[in-house]
């Protein structure tokens, strides 16, 4: 068995040596608080970019809002796309990938939580923005009426940034209103459906990531809510048209994709790694969300 290593989330700089052309134009705007916070269009940063992004993690959050075109991007378990005053949003901690560069015009933000905590922000404001959690909805679309206000305070930002960085003190009341803007167009995922409900289906999720390694059972995650397995399986697969083994299996499956790519182990030990001691069930588990074998998987990987 190998010591477990935790799967690697890239810090903003990080991610940018990493996925990003050394260029003038993206040194200019790599303001020494770009860790924290960070805004640029996203036609000029995709021209930068180096495709494809396989799946990976990072410590901020990642907000695209676009004027025209479409963009299209992996979060999670799902594809998601969007187009003209949508937006789409990758929480902090969620896997994500993208392949293809799109025609696209709009404003890519990449921020920090401690950002958000400030002046004018709080704990309690944040926890009002379910977009910004791993079990919720990363698509959200204003109303027609609102588009010429964002489009405004991301234009806004954008100068500020580029001028004075986070020295501006308009850049974060200015952003939390984006923020607020977005919130008051966000649907969850669930709707319809009881809070009691939503609220289990969501500790079951916000748990499925803290533990994959450890508990692949049910009733491992029922235990821990305090709740038969039968009642939430019904109430999780009520909520999200899915069970929770099948959770259970794709969110392993997602952990495995990202240690193929962000670590050199073997099989076997990826398999291990995620608490899985038979490396033919793993690789017939993989094969059966993914299509392929993980090795297949790795070499495309190597190839792109």
């Amino acid at each position: 068995m190998i010591v477990s290593k935790k799967i690697k989330t890239f810090s903003t700089h990080e991610f940018m040596d990493r996925f990003f052309v050394p260029e003038p134009e993206l040194q200019v705007m790599k303001r020494p608080e770009y860790g924290i916070f960070f805004s640029m269009e996203v036609q000029e940063l995709i021209k930068l970019s180096k495709l494809p992004v396989p799946p990976s993690r990072s410590t901020t959050h990642i907000l695209i809002y676009l004027t025209s075109g479409v963009a299209t991007m992996k979060i999670g378990l799902h594809e998601v796309q969007i187009e003209a005053n949508q937006c789409l949003v990758v929480p902090a901690g969620q896997v994500f990938s993208f392949e293809q560069y799109e025609v696209n015009e709009g404003f890519i933000t990449v921020f920090s939580t401690d950002f958000l905590i400030g002046k004018i922000g709080s704990k309690e404001l944040i926890e009002q923005f379910e977009f910004l959690t791993l079990w919720g909805n990363p698509k959200i679309k204003p109303s027609s009426e609102s588009a010429p206000l964002l489009r405004l305070l991301f234009e806004r930002i954008l100068k500020e940034y580029q001028q004075n960085g986070l020295l501006s003190p308009l850049i974060q009341p200015f952003f939390t209103s984006i923020l607020c803007e977005l919130n008051t167009a966000y649907q969850p995922l669930a709707q319809g459906k009881s809070s009691s409900a939503i609220q289990l289906t969501n500790g079951f999720k916000a748990l499925l990531y803290q533990h994959i390694r450890s508990k692949h059972r049910v009733s491992d995650y029922a235990h821990l809510l305090h709740v038969t397995p039968n009642h939430l399986n019904k109430i999780v697969k009520e909520v999200t048209s899915k069970s929770p083994s099948k959770w259970i299996d794709e969110t392993l499956v997602l952990e495995a994709k990202v240690l193929l790519f962000q670590s050199k182990y073997s099989i076997s030990e990826i398999s291990a790694e995620l608490g899985i001691y038979d490396a033919s069930y793993f690789s017939r588990l993989f094969k059966k969300y993914v299509g392929t074998s993980p090795a297949s998987f790795r070499q495309m990987i190597d190839l792109s």
